[in-house]
């Protein structure tokens, strides 16, 4: 990966002062070497998105994120693909009475970009995810490109063994009936890392 090359167009993120002392006495902190810290976006609950940031071990660096360094000399890798969503992002400290303390997350960014995007989101808030809650399932959309739009499901449908014909069935029925211009669905999702599925994964 050429570093120079992918910070001329790597999404802008911005640590506040206090969140750039705090990020930097916890990675001079950590008992192994750190290559930097993860940015991602997780999802969107109830109008806002959900961010996480995490350390990345040395050696331990997803090969396909973009990477920056900001003014601060922190290392920062960005989820490729929530790219759009998180430019601009502006990463603040937090220290509150209760002593509790931690980052908070200030994205200027529209929800959603592309208008068939919160169309296939609101289908599964409204119609397949009330469907699939009865085994803690979830699934929600990633993004959208050309005419493909890639999920990811969670809960009791990660790992499990009948998530493909929830797919076939459930999701891409609704979806290409009532949004014009999709005529595919990927799945995602890491279905290997699921920890608690309603069903076991099929045996091969």
């Amino acid at each position: 990966m050429n570093n120079d090359t992918e910070q001329q167009s790597a999404p802008a993120v911005n640590f506040t002062p206090d969140a750039s002392a705090k990020l930097i006495s916890v990675i001079d902190g950590h008992p192994n070497p750190v290559a930097g810290l993860r940015l991602q976006l997780t999802g969107r609950v109830q109008g806002e998105f959900q961010h996480v940031l995490s350390m990345v071990e040395e050696g331990a660096q997803i090969e396909d994120d973009i990477f920056i360094q900001t003014a601060d000399g922190i290392n920062v890798f960005v989820e490729r693909r929530n790219e759009r969503y998180l430019t601009g992002i502006e990463i603040h400290y937090a220290d509150t009475e209760s002593d509790q303390s931690g980052l908070e997350f200030r994205n200027p960014n529209p929800l959603w970009f592309d208008e068939r995007e919160e169309a296939v989101q609101r289908i599964f808030d409204e119609q397949v995810n009330p469907a699939i809650a009865s085994h803690g399932g979830i699934v929600n959309l990633l993004a959208i490109e050309g005419s493909t739009a890639f999920v990811e499901f969670g809960g009791g449908c990660q790992g499990c063994g009948m998530v493909a014909v929830t797919l076939k069935q459930g999701v891409e029925g609704a979806v290409f009936e009532q949004v014009p211009g999709l005529d595919r669905i990927v799945d995602s999702t890491d279905h290997d890392s699921g920890e608690n599925p309603y069903y076991e994964p099929q045996k091969k």
